[in-house]
C-alpha cells in the first residue's frame, strides 16, 4: 500500500457536527486499540449502490458514480488519513455478467488485493429488491471460495435504499427484518455457515440511503425511515467487527491461487499403496505360490 496516494481526510469536515463527533470518537477507538489503519473491501453485484456507499463513508466524491455506468471497470481504492489513521476503502466492478458470476472480475479483484489485509467485507445489496434467489447464493459461494470462509467473521451485509415505503400491509421495521433474514439465510447457505456458527458468526445488516432525498433529523445527519442516523450507525457497526477479535484476511499469493490440485491426493497415496500391497500384491503372491505347489506333473517327465 505503500505506493498508494494517501490523501488528507477533508471529507470528513464536510459532515454534521454530531456526524463528525461520532466519527472522529470511533477513530479514538480503533487508535486506542493500536489500530491505525482500516481497509475495507467494498463488493456486491452491479448497480446496488458500492460506488455512492463509498463516497457516502468518505464524505466526498472520490468514485465516479454515473445513472450511465452503474460500476467501475475495475477495482479502485480510496487512501484517507486523518491524525494518524489511515482509511483505505477499496470499491470493486460488479460480479454478475450476463446472469452468471464474473469469475474474470473477480480475479481482477484478487490480483488487486494481493499483499493487503482485508480488516472488512461490505457486502451491499439494494434492500429495495424483494427477492433472493440462486445467483445471489452464487456470489456468495464465490466470494467464500475466493477469501475463505473467515471473510464473513469480518463481513457486513449493507442493504442500499433504504428510503423507501415498505409493500402494503408492512411496517418499516418488518419489511427491512424479512429482507435482511432472507439474504442473511442465503449468505449462510452460500458460506456454508451450519447452524451451530451462526450465533457465534452473526453478521450485522446496515441499512444506507446514498441519494440526496435522504431525510434528515435536526442536527442536518441524515436518517432512515426509523429515525437512524445511518453514516455513524454504519462506522459503529464496522468498528464494532473490526474489535470483535477475530482476524483480518491477508490476501497472499497462495489465497490467490487456491490449492494445489497435484497435492490434493498426496496426503492418500501411502494408504492407496498399502492397501495394494496387502489386498493386490499379496493375494497375487499367495496364489502364485500355490499354484506351483499344485502343479501337477506331465506324464512324460
Amino acid at each position: 500500500m505503500a505506493s498508494q496516494l494517501i490523501r488528507e481526510w477533508a471529507g470528513i469536515q464536510q459532515f454534521p457536527a454530531a456526524t463528525q463527533s461520532k466519527l472522529l470518537e470511533l477513530l479514538g477507538k480503533l487508535k486506542q486499540e493500536n489500530v491505525c489503519t482500516l481497509t475495507i473491501l467494498v463488493m456486491g453485484k452491479g448497480g446496488v449502490g458500492k460506488s455512492s456507499t463509498v463516497n457516502s463513508i468518505i464524505g466526498e466524491r472520490a468514485v465516479a458514480v454515473s445513472a450511465f455506468q452503474s460500476e467501475t471497470p475495475r477495482p479502485v481504492m480510496v487512501s484517507r488519513s486523518r491524525a494518524g489513521f489511515t482509511l483505505n476503502i477499496i470499491d470493486t466492478p460488479g460480479l454478475v455478467e450476463g446472469g452468471y458470476v464474473n469469475d474474470q472480475a473477480l480475479d481482477l479483484i484478487k490480483k488487486f488485493l494481493l499483499n493487503k489485509t482485508i480488516d472488512v467485507l461490505l457486502y451491499v445489496d439494494r434492500l429495495d429488491a424483494y427477492r433472493v434467489d440462486n445467483l445471489d447464493k452464487q456470489i456468495v459461494k464465490a466470494i467464500t471460495e475466493s477469501f475463505g470462509k473467515e471473510i464473513w467473521r469480518r463481513g457486513i451485509v449493507v442493504l442500499s435504499h433504504a428510503q423507501l415505503s415498505p409493500p402494503d400491509g408492512l411496517t418499516y421495521d418488518e419489511f427491512t427484518s424479512r429482507r435482511s433474514e432472507a439474504l442473511l439465510k442465503i449468505v449462510r447457505m452460500g458460506a456454508r455457515i451450519r447452524k451451530q456458527e451462526i450465533q457465534a458468526a452473526a453478521i450485522p445488516v446496515v441499512l444506507v440511503e446514498n441519494s440526496g432525498r435522504c431525510n434528515k433529523n435536526e442536527s442536518d445527519e441524515k436518517i432512515l425511515p426509523s429515525g437512524t442516523a445511518w453514516i455513524p450507525n454504519l462506522v459503529q457497526t464496522i468498528t464494532d467487527v473490526v474489535l470483535s477479535g477475530s482476524k483480518g484476511i491477508l490476501v497472499d499469493q497462495k489465497l490467490i491461487e487456491g490449492p494445489n490440485p497435484n497435492n490434493r491426493g498426496k496426503v492418500l497415496i501411502p494408504f492407496i499403496l498399502a492397501f495394494q500391497y496387502f489386498f493386490v500384491v499379496k493375494r497375487i503372491q499367495k496364489w502364485i505360490k500355490y499354484d506351483i505347489a499344485n502343479e501337477s506333473s506331465p506324464s512324460w517327465a
